[in-house]
């Protein structure tokens, strides 16, 4: 058990709390793993990594290409493996879709950082 927890590197409050092996701020509600801000080294504190499927860090404004057919609800067609999707922008996005993009044909949407690939 931390005995002064490091205040929150998002929105700087200082009364954060451990819940299990995770710090946890009441305030704006971010967890992290107090070993995850020294680890980082060079990287801001409280930044998280994206990567693709194949393993490439991925980044605000890259270009990626989707690489499995994907369903879109409410759609007759879905999304076709090889489509390429220009400068996404990487969010806190609900069950996982970590990315938030706009696709020709298709308008805005999220997508999971597993189903592309960086081009």
């Amino acid at each position: 058990m931390i005995e002064n927890p490091p205040p929150c590197p998002k929105c700087s409050c200082e009364y954060t709390y451990e819940m299990n092996a995770l710090v946890v701020c009441p305030e704006c509600g971010h967890e992290w793993a107090p070993a995850e801000a020294g680890a980082e080294g060079g990287a801001v504190a409280g930044e998280r990594v994206v990567k693709d499927s194949v393993g490439n860090v991925l980044r605000d404004g890259d270009t990626v290409v989707v690489v499995k057919a994907l369903k879109v609800k409410g759609s007759p067609s879905g999304i076709k493996a090889g489509t390429k999707v220009r400068n996404i922008r990487l969010v806190d996005g609900v069950d996982g879709h970590d990315i938030d993009c706009k696709i020709e044909g298709f308008g805005a949407m999220q997508l999971k950082s597993g189903v592309v690939k960086k081009a």
